[in-house]
């Protein structure tokens, strides 16, 4: 199994995988072109798992200065509960802790049950001080 930095090239391979993963929900940021910018403005962060040539997790990081955040964390049905997905956490944390963020969030859909379950057994914990508000800067739909 390789573990390396994401790149522009694997996003095909990222998007079929982030398709065939439920919980993961993707959006117009996550275009070619999104994701890209993403990739730009926090190099290094973002990490894939290969094996064999073929991609079997991702996860992408970036942060605001202040704060990590971690989103589309995946893993192929075949390589879960292998330590594939913690893995990645753990090195997203660690090139965040190198760049001097300390604190990072990660959101889910309120439905992804086993999404849940995953980051309270790497003993991240529920905030239920705040709510998330979003907006779509020029149009769209604001979900």
């Amino acid at each position: 199994m390789q573990y390396r930095s994401m790149t522009i090239e694997d996003y095909d391979a990222a998007i079929q995988l982030w398709q065939d993963t439920a919980g993961v929900r993707l959006r117009d940021a996550d275009s070619k072109e999104g994701i890209a910018r993403y990739l730009d403005r926090n190099p290094g962060l973002s990490r894939v798992a290969v094996d064999g040539g073929h991609m079997v997790g991702t996860v992408m990081a970036g942060h605001d200065g202040k704060r990590g955040y971690i989103q589309h964390l995946a893993v192929a049905d075949d390589y879960r509960r292998r330590g594939v997905a913690s893995r990645l956490v753990a090195d997203c944390l660690e090139a965040l802790r190198q760049a001097g963020i300390i604190k990072s969030h990660v959101m889910i859909l309120r439905t992804n049950a086993l999404g849940e379950s995953f980051w309270n057994s790497l003993g991240w914990q529920r905030r239920s001080d705040v709510e998330l508000f979003s907006f779509i800067n020029g149009g769209g739909e604001n979900v």
